[in-house]
């Protein structure tokens, strides 16, 4: 297996970053991986800007991430990386799309977002 590129494994390694608990606890921590202009929507369906998501986070109150698996990313573009992967937390999943922004910063968190689904029979 090949090495990921330098753009896809810092998005990958960004993206690990924001299943920390540690991390997501802290205003600080998050600000540092997502871009200024963040937006996602839930898996419910409810579109998060960069403000309301650290509160939401930093609160508490937010589901914990779980666990994510078949994480794999591409670069669109020089300064854009695709990453796609699923998630489990307490019996619920989600397909999640990420796009990272290449930034003065470093590479940071610019759109997530989460559709739910359920396994398929037999898996």
């Amino acid at each position: 297996m090949t090495e990921p590129a330098p753009g896809v494994a810092a998005a990958i390694e960004g993206e690990l970053r924001l299943l920390d608990p540690l991390v997501r606890a802290s205003a600080d921590l998050l600000g540092q991986v997502l871009h200024p202009d963040y937006r996602e929507v839930d898996s419910t369906g409810r579109h998060w800007d960069r403000d309301t998501i650290i509160d939401l986070l930093v609160s508490g109150l937010a589901p914990g991430p779980g666990t994510a698996s078949r994480m794999r990313g591409i670069h669109l573009a020089d300064e854009l990386v695709h990453l796609t992967f699923d998630t489990e937390a307490k019996g619920r999943r989600a397909h999640r799309s990420s796009l990272w922004r290449r930034t003065e910063a470093g590479w940071l968190l610019y759109y997530h977002q989460a559709t739910p689904f359920e396994a398929a029979p037999g898996s």
